[in-house]
């Protein structure tokens, strides 16, 4: 199982997707900042939309289809799944 996921900062301002086949692995490396780059330099601390791919050649094409979407239509998506924008996912 694969999962394409987008990530938001406090102010929901900031969107980064993404593709893992470990979300809860994947979303502690980007919390932690053991993600070097985009994610840590934006500080994008919850997960507020994941979907499930059954193999990696449709996460990554699912991944670069919404990375092409709009702002807004990709809004629209994590609002219909997470009205609240509230964090999916939470480490202590």
């Amino acid at each position: 199982m694969y999962y394409v996921y987008i990530l938001t900062n406090k102010a929901n301002q900031v969107l980064y997707i993404g593709v893992t086949n470990n979300l809860t692995r994947r979303f502690y490396e980007h919390q932690t900042k053991q993600v070097e780059g985009f994610s840590s330099k934006y500080n994008l601390c919850k997960l507020v939309y994941c979907e499930t791919c059954p193999n990696i050649l449709d996460a990554i094409r699912r991944e670069k289809q919404l990375k092409a979407w709009r702002r807004e239509w990709k809004r629209t998506l994590i609002t219909e799944f997470n009205p609240h924008w509230e964090n999916l996912l939470k480490f202590n």
